[in-house]
């Protein structure tokens, strides 16, 4: 065969042409490399899904009440607007914290757990702390309301996140990885248990045991802390066997016995929930909203959601939490490090907790507590937390080894 260029011998251009193809595929390569991974966009529309479906419920649940009680200076959409307001506020605190660099976090886990307990203590501050039915949970800034336990719960996944990355290894020592754990966040709990909060100082508990499990601590000292944090609940309850907080906590059990009292708000709840049937009675159709059922527009809203909008509408809310819990396991699991994994993991917790804890209060299966529905349930500061922790979520996300 003749050759077609007869200054370059074929042999050459046949050696040449290997490297060439090696070098357009290094070039495609790094620019595979050199491109950053797009954002996990469901958890992002999932979780603008979960604040404008709260942002009705809490219109609803929430107008008649408030228009028809001094306290909110008779302003039906009192509680809408604050929940618009931390919804924009949120929205912000989100798209900053979805492009700050999660690893740049791992730097302020002493100074953030040093904060929540900061904050913790401020509660008890005369002039900062503010007292509602027999609890100081809150701090009142500038007119603003904060529940820093609602901060505590993020505070010490970083910790525990960043406590873990350091050294893994550590983790499988009970003396020299759980317990610095243990009491970090035993101070955590305790100092939410005293406010009283019993609720969330379990739920903080819980959140150590997952946080724990998930960074591959020995199992036979997730059954001692276990078994030790149950058996402390009990005791703090037994402890008021003859108070009004214990036939409070026992009251699920029988609520029908004291349905006047401590049964009122799980009767009232069941209610709503009974009343809905399979399809609900229809969007601001609710009875119970009508002063019948207390804190329609926060802890106990899921109810309203029951009772409007029935079995299938309870369901396909739930539906939207589990898929968003779903993509936050995801995002742990393909994590490129041990930090974001943790800290993925640790935020997706605290929302499937807060879940499980909410829906088994408003269906019986638990003692009433007072922990939110996140992205539901009414609550500026609540709401301004989580989509914050989401944004966060979502930069771990770019970090994945795959696209789930």
């Amino acid at each position: 065969m003749a050759n077609p260029n007869p200054r370059v011998p074929a042999r050459s251009r046949a050696a040449s042409a290997p490297q060439a193809q090696s070098r357009q595929g290094g070039g495609r390569a790094a620019d595979r490399a050199g491109r950053k991974k797009s954002y996990d966009y469901s958890i992002l529309f999932v979780t603008l899904l979960l604040v404008c479906i709260g942002i009705v419920l809490v219109y609803d649940a929430s107008y008649y009440a408030a228009s028809q009680s001094k306290l909110y200076n008779y302003d039906g959409m009192f509680f809408f607007k604050k929940q618009m307001f931390g919804a924009a506020v949120g929205l912000v605190l989100m798209l900053i914290t979805m492009r700050i660099p999660y690893k740049k976090l791992e730097k302020f886990k002493t100074v953030g757990i040093l904060a929540a307990i900061g904050l913790l203590a401020c509660v008890w501050v005369p002039g900062l702390g503010t007292e509602a039915n027999g609890a100081t949970r809150w701090l009142n800034i500038a007119g603003i309301s904060i529940q820093p336990a609602e901060l505590a719960k993020f505070a010490l996944v970083l910790y525990i996140a960043g406590f873990v990355a350091k050294d893994r290894k550590r983790i499988r020592s009970f003396k020299n990885g759980v317990l610095p754990i243990l009491l970090v966040g035993g101070v955590i709990a305790g100092m939410v248990f005293l406010q009283p909060n019993l609720s969330t100082a379990a739920s903080i508990g819980f959140l150590m045991l997952a946080m724990l499990f998930v960074a591959g601590a020995n199992l036979g000292h997730l059954a001692v802390i276990l078994t030790g944090a149950v058996g402390a609940m009990v005791a703090a309850v037994l402890l008021d066997k003859d108070g009004y907080r214990f036939k409070r906590y026992t009251a699920f059990l029988d609520p029908w016995a004291d349905a006047s009292d401590t049964g009122y708000q799980l009767v009232q709840s069941l209610y709503a929930l009974g009343s809905g049937g399979l399809f609900g009675m229809g969007f601001g159709n609710s009875r119970q909203k009508y002063l019948y059922l207390p804190y329609r527009e926060s802890d106990f809203i899921f109810s309203i959601v029951g009772e409007e909008f029935g079995l299938v509408g309870s369901i396909l809310l739930l539906g939207i939490f589990i898929f968003l819990i779903w993509r936050g396991i995801r995002v742990a699991l393909t994590c490129k490090d041990l930090f974001g994994s943790l800290l993925a993991a640790g935020i997706t917790a605290v929302i499937a907790i807060q879940v499980i804890i909410n829906v088994a209060v408003v269906t019986g299966s638990m003692p009433p507590t007072g922990v939110p529905l996140p992205f539901i349930s009414a609550g500026g500061t609540s709401l301004m937390i989580f989509m914050a922790a989401i944004g966060i979520l979502l930069n771990i996300s770019r970090s994945t080894r795959s696209t789930p």
